[in-house]
């Protein structure tokens, strides 16, 4: 009797443990490219963090539990201290992102019950509700279809966002992520944002979102004035 009750707790054991093993598995090629690309990988309770330098500034991104309400499971986030000029405002999201939070905007600026916006609101929201989405012909339609980007001067997105990013925005690797799944980069207060839905431990999409993030990064710091 004594040995079946060993044995039950000793198969439970052996179910319990891989859990944490099969995820330091599952990350650790996570973890080599990070290292082979600067940053400092750092496994978190629900997911990791790397931390490193972007347009040689410094950058934190995160994978784990979502921030935003609109976010379903994990979410990928990232802010990199770019030092721009703190007055540019530009957001760029896909178009279902853009229409849900537009329509959260709306319900909050027309509430005859309330007699100021909510503070609470997320930035990309407060962004949509001050400034239009602005376009131009040098980006492909499809790029379009799938992307709006809000500001309050074109001549900002368009130096901003070249077509070569543009096209890496369109071109994600195979499984490639939904058309309709949150994503979002903004430049805010000097600084660069990116958030996107984000599924099972895929290093590919990872990789190819944080190539987009460089380059955003990058262009920015290039199109506007650099603050100290």
């Amino acid at each position: 009797m004594f040995d079946r009750i060993k044995k039950a707790f000793t198969r439970e054991s052996r179910t319990d443990a891989p859990a944490a093993v099969q995820d330091e598995r599952a990350y650790a090629p996570i973890a080599d490219w990070a290292q082979a690309e600067g940053f400092n990988f750092s496994p978190m309770s629900l997911g990791f963090a790397l931390d490193g330098p972007l347009a040689g500034k410094p950058c934190r991104v995160e994978v784990g539990k979502p921030s935003r309400k609109y976010v379903i499971g994990e979410e990928l986030r990232g802010r990199a201290e770019l030092g721009i000029d703190p007055d540019v405002m530009l957001l760029l999201m896909n178009r279902p992102l853009k229409d849900q939070l537009v329509r959260q905007a709306y319900a909050q600026f027309t509430d005859s019950l309330q007699t100021s916006v909510d503070g609470n609101l997320p930035e990309e929201v407060r962004v949509l509700a001050m400034f239009d989405e602005v376009g131009w012909d040098s980006i492909p339609r499809a790029f379009w279809s799938r992307y709006a980007v809000v500001a309050e001067d074109r001549a900002h997105a368009s130096a901003w966002l070249d077509a070569e990013v543009a096209r890496q925005l369109l071109d994600w690797p195979t499984p490639a992520p939904a058309a309709d799944l949150p994503f979002m980069l903004m430049l805010l207060r000097g600084k660069a944002y990116l958030r996107m839905q984000h599924g099972p431990v895929h290093l590919p999409t990872l990789r190819h979102a944080m190539q987009v993030f460089r380059a955003v990064g990058e262009s920015a710091r290039k199109a506007f004035p650099v603050q100290g």
